[in-house]
């Protein structure tokens, strides 16, 4: 078993609750294959970088998990197959990116520190 990491968009005219089925049917190809969830992330409607099917929009979401390689050629099957998914890309994760992510759970790349007062 490997760790992953599932970024994908979904088209920017579902309404909340087809996003949210969509997001579950997703999750459910990964765990029915037995992956184990780490982090899932919902985040948001997001502007595009350049228009994907002619659309500027897409709702972003974020899968962490473990699992094994078979797993992710059924999940971008099901996602090539899903006319609401825009774009997908899975990679996977060695030691030092799993070790940055638990640090960026835990809010350690914040840039809301306490500012230090200058010194005259």
């Amino acid at each position: 078993m490997k760790n992953y990491e599932t970024v994908f968009i979904l088209n920017p005219v579902l309404s909340e609750d087809q996003m949210k089925d969509a997001v579950k049917k997703f999750k459910k190809v990964l765990t029915d294959d037995g992956a184990e969830f780490v982090n899932q992330e919902h985040w948001g409607l997001k502007k595009l970088a350049y228009p994907i099917q002619h659309k500027t929009t897409g709702f972003f979401n974020l899968f962490e998990f473990v699992a094994k390689p078979e797993s992710i050629s059924n999940l971008e099957t099901e996602f090539r197959r899903d006319e609401t998914v825009l774009r997908f890309l899975t990679v996977s994760l060695d030691k030092h990116a799993v070790e940055y992510n638990a640090k960026r759970k835990r809010g350690a790349f914040k840039k809301n520190k306490p500012k230090e007062e200058a010194a005259s």
